[in-house]
């Protein structure tokens, strides 16, 4: 909202604009109807501090209002990972599953790096690995467990471009990493 100022000094009129500021919170809720990290817990989600990397690299990289996510795994709830080949070692739902863990541990690095889920404009792109056997095909079944989170938690703002694709192997032998580009507010 903008007020005008008009100071009279001396003969002199000054003419002031200013415009109210909203808190950053009002900031953050314009972009949704309802609070991010409520929906998280809702669902059932606990979102926690995430592990120090274990080689040279960061957690994520912002520049300007994008944060660009390092790949994530299948995080157990118990400790561990999934791991295994889809196709051979693990069944599509199980894919799924785990796909939706790499979700988890993607909201939990990046809430640690915004502070907020509610500052998040868009989940732009995300590239999904999975661990495949030769002759497996159906990598978009198994990363659609992470892609279904991100709009469970975001709404339309989680749709996002992707890429699924198999590998013959990846760190660990976990069954899938995901990386993601996220649009954030200042």
């Amino acid at each position: 909202m903008k007020n005008l100022i008009i100071l009279g000094i001396c003969g002199l009129t000054i003419l002031s604009c200013t415009q109210n500021q909203p808190s950053q919170k009002e900031e953050t809720q314009e972009l949704y109807d309802y609070d991010v990290e409520e929906r998280v817990e809702s669902m059932g989600i606990t979102l926690t501090e995430p592990p120090a990397p274990v080689a040279n690299y960061v957690n994520s990289v912002r520049t300007g209002n994008l944060v660009f996510m390092a790949g994530k795994g299948p995080s157990k709830p118990e400790g561990g990972y999934v791991a295994g080949k889809l196709g051979a070692d693990l069944t599509i739902e199980e894919g799924y599953e785990a796909g939706r863990l790499v979700a988890i541990a993607q909201l939990s690095a990046l809430k640690a790096e915004i502070g907020d889920l509610n500052k998040v404009v868009r989940i732009v792109k995300v590239l999904g690995m999975v661990n495949s056997a030769p002759d497996f095909g159906d990598q978009p079944e198994v990363v659609n467990g992470f892609s279904d989170t991100m709009v469970e938690v975001f709404g339309d703002r989680g749709k996002h471009a992707r890429a699924a694709v198999g590998m013959g192997a990846l760190p660990r032998n976990i069954a899938i990493e995901v990386e993601m580009i996220v649009e954030v507010q200042d």
